[in-house]
């Protein structure tokens, strides 16, 4: 039985609020949901490496040009898809496969019904800019008057795996829900049910590899980027969701109507969630770390102390210092650091700037960055210890200037940065900082004199200038 989550509205229906019509499920999926709820409460550090597994490939990983679908397995999967839903082929025709994760992949389709519901999320309904003369009519022989077919419109098909857990699928499509009508956020258009499989069904947003291009922005074309960007972010921070998977093939760009469009909450979550104690609370007793023991350096045979769980779910190079330290009390802040090494990996010409394998080698890539005694405080400021004998990690770590000149081949040649690269690695700093009180909101972001290059001043306010971003700074 089929069921629909999140009915979509006809153009005269009024705006409904979330719900999901459920079936009955037989008893072995009622067994698989309940001990899939089972494995996502039970386990320690293990259990968070599927998490992270599901946010390395993103759902949407290849670039918007059609091409015809050629895989045998694919098209098979895509029979099993329509055959799946009764009316399916009615209402969709599946193009293409554009992304695969761990817990769905993402089909490219048209939307034959599209003229029959409220379309209010669609964002290219008023691109059109030129309409072409109606071809004159004439009468076939059959007497039926020959029309111009409209033009297709796509949207993207998520297909979640019935391995995914239930609370983790409820979770997301209501998040979606929530940031209905968000600047530059995916919105979820509808979802349906049949039995243990569920479907979303999302805008189809035209966009390019950021393999492709980033390495060809201007600082103006990586301010109206993270401008886009950054909107996004404060829409969804305003409603305290951490999206926790912020990445550029997370982020659908098209440089030429510079348009982008934040995706995939599958890793979303409300902040404060889970919440316990952490040794970076400011209202609480801070907790001393464990002094390092005397001796040789490595690890106890019989470690004595206890566990420490936290959410470490998100994409390996991308993770925020407090999550690698395991921080419990993780904030929207984690997401401005993903921002920053965006923006550290488009300055560098180098993607992906951080490529470690595991936290450990994670946390030794930021401090060959920030140096031994930055780290230290930072582990220290969420309870740990950080002690290292790696020589090339010196004390007081690298400038970002000095990096950016090196990587980009200029360190030998005597060249220094322009100005506007100046700005954006001023801006830069103010994203990465290790002390997740210390980076900017999202919103604080959007008023800086960096992310506002490439704007029509004479239309904007004037109020932003440089005092206002000295206090940034300062707060």
């Amino acid at each position: 039985m089929a069921t629909s989550v999140g009915t979509r509205r006809r153009p005269s229906e009024s705006r409904r609020s979330f719900r999901i019509h459920e079936d009955v499920p037989s008893t072995e999926d009622t067994e698989m949901n309940e001990q899939a709820l089972r494995d996502e409460e039970e386990g320690d550090d293990e259990d968070a490496e599927p998490e992270e597994a599901e946010a390395q490939e993103s759902e949407y990983s290849e670039s918007s040009d059609d091409e015809p679908v050629i895989d045998t397995n694919i098209q098979q999967d895509m029979e099993k898809l329509q055959n799946s839903f009764p009316g399916f082929r009615f209402k969709y025709r599946l193009i293409k496969r554009i992304g695969e994760g761990t817990f769905s992949t993402v089909y490219k389709a048209e939307d034959l019904q599209y003229d029959t519901y409220d379309n209010s999320w669609d964002l290219e309904r008023g691109d059109d800019k030129w309409t072409p003369p109606p071809l004159k009519s004439f009468s076939s022989h059959d007497g039926h008057q020959l029309q111009r077919r409209r033009k297709p419109k796509y949207v993207a098909i998520k297909k979640i795996y019935v391995t995914s857990s239930p609370t983790r699928i409820l979770n997301e499509l209501e998040l979606l829900h929530e940031l209905r009508g968000c600047p530059n956020v995916c919105p979820l258009i509808t979802a349906f049910r049949a039995t243990d499989q569920v479907v979303a069904i999302l805008p189809y947003f035209r966009h390019a590899d950021f393999r492709e291009y980033f390495r060809k922005m201007t600082i103006p074309d990586m301010a109206i980027y993270l401008r886009s960007l950054f909107s996004a972010l404060a829409s969804v921070h305003e409603q305290k969701i951490i999206h926790r998977d912020i990445k550029p093939t997370n982020f659908l760009y098209d440089p030429e109507s510079r348009r982008g469009v934040l995706v995939d909450f599958g890793l979303a979550e409300r902040e404060g969630t889970e919440w316990k104690p952490c040794a970076c609370s400011k209202t609480r007793k801070i907790r001393a770390p464990v002094p390092p023991r005397a001796g040789p350096a490595g690890y106890p045979k019989q470690d004595s102390r206890p566990s420490r769980r936290a959410n470490r779910a998100g994409t390996r190079g991308f993770r925020a210092p407090e999550v690698l330290f395991k921080c419990t009390e993780q904030t929207t802040k984690i997401d401005i650091w993903s921002v920053g090494v965006i923006l550290l990996t488009i300055l560098s010409r180098r993607f992906p700037f951080f490529n470690s394998a595991d936290d450990v080698e994670a946390i030794i890539e930021i401090s060959t960055i920030f140096g031994q005694r930055k780290m230290k405080e930072a582990a220290k400021n969420h309870g740990c210890n950080f002690e290292t004998t790696i020589p090339t990690i010196g004390t007081h770590g690298f400038t970002f200037e000095r990096i950016i000149l090196w990587s980009t081949c200029r360190s030998d040649t005597g060249d220094k940065l322009t100005e506007q690269e100046k700005l954006a690695v001023e801006f830069l700093g103010m994203c990465l900082q290790l002390e997740p009180e210390k980076r900017l909101t999202a919103k604080q972001a959007l008023k800086t004199r960096f992310l506002r290059l490439g704007m029509d001043t004479s239309s904007e306010d004037s109020d932003y200038g440089e005092e206002d971003e000295m206090d940034l700074l300062k707060e």
